[in-house]
């Protein structure tokens, strides 16, 4: 990073897409982001300035200098970028004091389109059959579930010098790893990721220029079954090879060098192929690694290739080829276990103290040939210490050792993953809990947010929602990690995404994921239940699922201030309103509502005509809203007019003159409000109503998935932050702090997965979901204060106003695509203590709580003379303060 002397603002945190230094690029026109800093109070951008040229310093675009102080990035107006080409940029920003600072960072294309591939798909011969000899018992591996053996595939090539620059494509109808010369290519673990492969797959690029020698090479892989043909889902009749029934792999070599020649190594006929040590690889069921099939040196050269037949060429379609736009999953961190009870003679139980989604890595020891060590895994343990596995249904999470000649083996399979706290090892008569360790993986999105306060069981509350984030951020936005689904709940996501922006960069993992809600959208418009589409459950969106389809793009555009999310699925947005629209002429949404899940799991159920009506009404209105801040001004007074008829057939039909909503549920009040579907009179009546509801019921809840992220901030809106605060603090079912009193690392899929009977059904009972923990928002946004105004998008405009409740201090951060935004305060003998952190070409305005809005200092001076602040108005809760950017500490008298 450069300036001049006198630059108060610093770009930094660049990005393309969202990512970054990006690999494998296949946008015409990426976004290059940047975000601000400043050691200056008032420190604002004026301009900015990006240009962009080729590794050898040819310019290629340059945006000449823009006058907008609004901007955080700028989207590529350059050429049509070449295929395989790294390009370097920079952003000059011109602060408004004259000063300017400069960063850089580049992003590498890919294949840019899919005919530019030359590659084949290739797998193991299907006719080269194994031969099989009667089993014995104990030979099998527990069970191979009906899977066959993962395959590896070889080509051995030369190099007749070394290259300049290599690059290797790959991506498979499956799971792959792959190696060159025994370097494993890159750190993405389940790659590549999960799609409707009927519609789309992705690739990855990884720079392999430090792995390929002078001479002879051998390009790797080992391919699984994965998405592609193992066990997803739970549909009965249809369990496993959704999109095919074998796996395969499609890869090309770039070999670049410096006259200018590239050499290409490419999957085709060539190929060599054999089944591997790995028994099976399941994502569900688990892997089975079988040491007296391995064959070491197999990826390097001069490696015994022996036995092994020409690879069978499965076609050559490449359509549908896309780059991964989403950051890949990866192993993020390891947990140590906590404790290791030994259960019998060869038999352990590890406890790792969190439940999460990974494997286990273990070191086993005194192996003779033949054994079998064997890790099954569970979330919670019988009453008899044993595992609980009933909640699992039929995923049998198993992994399984087979031993060869060597007395100790590391095992750590690497093509299933699991959810679980606990794991049970049988089959080592000695273990040591340093042998064993849990290995995280999850979707590496960037972490962006943190929040604490001085209630212990609010911060194990955000940890354990927290920890439901990453676990069900794998690949896609999953419902659970450890039962037979993890499937890409559309409603769960949208409840719960306001949580997951500010927890993290989640910009790039939606963006993918939206891919697949809009490839599954049907020919008349209906959005689906789950993405990626799969037979048995993608039946047409439920309301509040379907409706998911509106919501997410809509949020993402708030949250990061990229039209782009807008741009893309403007058109499918349209579509799912005018198919709710066509069979509800009507305007009461009670036709073509799929499955119609209603409030799920809501222990007191709301109408649903009710429910989905007011969907209709959102999901109009937001698509009117999209479409105008596209400039389809048309359009959204098409759908905006839509949206009132919607909201007045919902008043004529749902609701009394006295603002009763049919059902007088708490569900019903929080869509009403938070959709702003009543007349302004009734608002009142309303809210107090949803008031005397939580306070009937304990305080507490009684919402399901589509009401519970709605409770707090509603009830905040309407100046009942204290029943918010309130029901934080209940620790009878159902609330949050009830899982966690009974041992909860990870929110519950429901209020009562475990009570004084037991365990609740296990046809229905994670004990790691994330839609019930959708109250995150509520942590940053009230108790923090951390907060954007509503018109504002990209956190250009903040909205800073704690709500205290009884708290003693919080605080909470979050790394927004503008640059940090903080808030902390704390109070003590009657002093309110109020931190603002504010990042360049942003303003706040600052609530301060205080009975006496006299009493308000900023950095010791009265506000009204504090340099930067600005006095908006007071009011019986305060003092609201506006403020430009900077670090601001504010001081008040407190009650």
């Amino acid at each position: 990073m450069t300036g001049s002397p006198s630059a108060t603002v610093t770009p930094y945190g660049l990005r393309c897409d969202h990512r970054a230094e990006p690999l494998g690029v296949d946008a015409p026109a990426p976004l290059l982001s940047w975000r601000l800093a400043s050691a200056h109070r008032g420190a604002a951008p004026a301009a900015y300035r990006v240009r962009v040229r080729t590794s050898d310093g040819t310019p290629v675009w340059d945006s000449g200098t823009v006058a907008d102080p609004a901007a955080t990035g700028a989207v590529y107006g350059g050429p049509a970028p070449r295929l395989r080409t790294r390009y370097h940029w920079t952003v000059e920003i011109t602060a408004a004091d004259g000063g300017t600072a400069e960063a850089g960072s580049w992003f590498e294309t890919g294949m840019l389109r899919p005919d530019a591939w030359t590659a084949a798909w290739i797998t193991h011969d299907p006719s080269a059959l194994d031969v099989v000899d009667a089993p014995e018992e104990g030979e099998l591996a527990l069970t191979d579930h009906g899977l066959q053996p993962a395959v590896r595939l070889r080509r051995a090539f030369e190099a007749p010098r070394v290259p300049v620059r290599a690059r290797l494509y790959v991506t498979a109808r499956g799971l792959y790893e792959i190696r060159v010369n025994g370097v494993r290519a890159g750190d993405a673990e389940l790659a590549p990721g999960w799609t409707d492969y009927r519609d789309r797959i992705d690739y990855q690029a990884y720079d392999v220029t430090a792995s390929v020698r002078q001479g002879a090479n051998v390009l790797a892989a080992t391919v699984a079954d994965g998405w592609w043909s193992g066990f997803v889902g739970f549909d009965p009749r249809r369990s496993g090879a959704h999109y095919g029934t074998f796996p395969q792999l499609l890869a090309e070599l770039h070999l670049d060098h410096a006259d200018g020649t590239t050499e290409v190594v490419a999957t085709g006929g060539d190929w060599l192929s054999s089944r591997s040590p790995v028994r099976y690889a399941d994502l569900l069921m688990g892997e089975c690694h079988d040491l007296r099939r391995e064959t070491p040196g197999w990826d390097l050269p001069g490696g015994d290739a022996g036995g092994w037949r020409p690879a069978w060429v499965a076609g050559t379609d490449r359509t549908g080829l896309t780059a991964s736009v989403a950051p890949p999953v990866r192993a993020v961190r390891e947990l140590e276990a906590r404790s290791l009870t030994r259960t019998g003679r060869d038999r352990f139980i590890v406890d790792f103290g969190q439940n999460f989604a990974g494997r286990v890595r273990l070191v086993a020891r005194g192996l003779t040939p033949g054994d079998r060590v064997v890790v099954r895994h569970a979330e919670a343990l019988e009453e008899d210490g044993g595992l609980y596995t009933a909640n699992l249904r039929t995923a049998a999470a198993t992994d399984v050792l087979i031993a060869g000649t060597d007395p100790e083996a590391v095992f750590e399979p690497r093509f299933t993953y699991h959810g679980f706290r606990y794991a049970e090892v049988s089959g080592l008569e000695d273990l040591d809990a340093a042998d064993v360790t849990g290995v995280v993986l999850h979707s590496d999105t960037p972490w962006a947010g943190e929040f604490a306060c001085s209630d212990p069981d609010v911060n194990r509350l955000f940890a354990a929602i927290a920890w439901g984030q990453r676990s069900n951020f794998v690949g896609v936005p999953t419902d659970c990690p450890q039962r037979d689904e993890r499937l890409g709940w559309l409603a769960d996501a949208q409840v719960f995404l306001p949580t997951a922006c500010l927890n993290a960069d989640v910009a790039a993992f939606f963006d993918g994921w939206l891919r697949e809600v809009r490839g599954a959208q049907s020919p008349d418009g209906a959005f689906p239940n789950v993405a990626p589409r799969l037979a048995g459950v993608a039946d047409e969106g439920a309301p509040g699922w379907g409706d998911a389809g509106v919501l997410v793009p809509w949020h993402l555009y708030r949250a990061y201030g990229d039209e782009r999310f807008l741009e893309r699925n403007l058109d499918a947005m349209c579509a799912w309103v005018d198919h709710v629209h066509r069979h509800n002429p009507d305007l009461v949404w009670r036709d073509r509502v799929g499955p119609h899940f209603a409030d799920w799991l809501a222990p007191a159920p709301t109408p649903r005509e009710v429910l989905a009506t007011a969907y209709f009404a959102r999901s109009a209105e937001l698509t009117a809203r999209s479409a105008e801040v596209l400039g389809r001004h048309d359009t959204a007074r098409r759908y905006g007019d839509l949206a009132e008829q919607v909201r007045k057939t919902f008043n004529d039909r749902f609701v009394t003159p006295d603002g009763r909503v049919e059902g007088d549920t708490q569900t019903a009040y929080l869509l009403a409000l938070a959709f702003d579907l009543l007349p302004e009179d009734l608002v009142p009546r309303a809210a107090d109503r949803l008031a005397e509801l939580v306070e009937d019921a304990g305080p507490g809840v009684t919402t399901g998935f589509l009401g519970v992220g709605l409770i707090a901030p509603v009830l905040d809106a309407h100046g009942r932050a204290d029943l918010a605060h309130a029901l934080l603090r209940r620790t009878d079912p159902p609330s949050w702090l009830y899982p966690l009193r009974h041992g909860a690392t990870t929110i519950w899929e429901r209020w009562d997965g475990y009570t004084e009977r037991g365990f609740q059904a296990a046809a229905m009972n994670s004990f790691n979901h994330y839609a019930l923990g959708s109250v995150g928002e509520w942590l940053y946004r009230g108790v923090a204060g951390l907060d954007q105004a509503p018109g504002s998008t990209g956190y250009r405009d903040l909205l800073v106003r704690p709500r205290l409740g009884t708290l003693a201090w919080a605080r909470a951060s979050h790394e927004s695509v503008r640059g940090t935004v903080a808030v902390e305060w704390a109070r003590r003998d009657g002093r309110l203590d109020l931190r603002v952190v504010v990042p360049p070409g942003a303003t706040a305005t600052v609530h301060v709580p205080t009975g006496d809005p006299g009493s308000v200092r900023e950095s010791g001076v009265p506000a009204a003379d504090a340099a930067g602040v600005r006095i908006a108005g007071t009011a019986a809760d305060g003092l609201r303060c506006l403020i430009a950017s900077g670090e601001y500490r504010f001081t008040a008298d407190v009650q």
